[in-house]
């Protein structure tokens, strides 16, 4: 996704040799779709938007311009989930549901119901958190996440977290990311039982009894949510250990869940 809006940036100006630049296999998520049409309203001429082959004509200029930003979608879906996860009901402002039916498909795997009104999404929850059981009986439930517009792997650990409260077992597969899961881990200092495939898939058994634990976080942004997401619905104290990077992404994060209802502090350093 970087790639690609650098790539924008780069050939937004780049007039040479014609002046044309193409990029293949470009990311399409709805936050690089809104990116380049932040560029186009500045003058970049960008043709194939929302798809994976990006055009590009260099200008010799760009100008100024008022643009509006939705809300992010990452953001909405974690405090989503952490309403989900603990039993409260959290409403957050999206003016974007659109984005959201492969989301909301993936939130029901687990009893969670996603509903969209009036510009603000909540999520509602019968009863404890379950795997819905798959159409095809003999086969685990899947939560697949690839590039868009499947399920982005940067959500997949939040689902990762509600799948060891809901009772049941699912399967989460990383198509992108070779190794990405091996954070899971720390999850059996909980008392979760999570089993590890191979690089992309790991498997969870969910519904087990759970305990505070003292966890490490690697330097990814929604693992560390993840693992405080487990932390919040399990009663005592627990530490999440590298939780710096949720910062990146959320700067009042603390504060924001605070006002929840959640007991959390941060520790410098940690």
């Amino acid at each position: 996704m970087t790639t690609t809006e650098n790539f924008v940036l780069c050939a937004a100006l780049a007039t040479g040799d014609g002046g044309t630049s193409t990029l293949m296999n470009a990311a399409s998520e709805p936050h690089v779709q809104e990116f380049c049409r932040f560029m186009a309203m500045l003058g970049a001429q960008i043709e194939g938007i929302g798809t994976s082959r990006l055009t590009v004509h260099g200008v010799a200029k760009l100008g100024g311009g008022e643009f509006r930003f939705a809300e992010d979608f990452h953001e909405a879906v974690t405090f989503m989930a952490l309403g989900a996860i603990t039993g409260g009901q959290v409403t957050v402002k999206n003016s974007a549901p659109e984005q959201f039916p492969l989301i909301d498909r993936t939130f029901a795997k687990f009893g969670v119901q996603v509903v969209h009104e009036g510009g603000w999404s909540y999520t509602q929850v019968d009863g404890p958190l379950r795997v819905k059981p798959p159409f095809t009986q003999n086969i685990l439930q899947k939560i697949e996440a690839a590039p868009w517009p499947y399920l982005p792997v940067d959500l997949l650990p939040i689902f990762v977290a509600l799948g060891v409260r809901a009772e049941g077992s699912a399967m989460f597969w990383n198509k992108v990311y070779e190794g990405a899961m091996g954070w899971t881990s720390e999850l059996s200092k909980f008392g979760a039982h999570a089993f590890m495939a191979d690089p992309h898939r790991i498997v969870t058994f969910g519904g087990k009894p759970l305990a505070p634990a003292e966890v490490e976080s690697p330097y990814i942004i929604r693992v560390a949510i993840a693992l405080l997401m487990l932390a919040a619905s399990i009663p005592g104290k627990s530490t999440i250990k590298n939780a710096a990077p949720i910062r990146r992404a959320h700067p009042r994060f603390a504060e924001n869940i605070r006002a929840l209802g959640a007991q959390i502090e941060w520790v410098e350093g940690d």
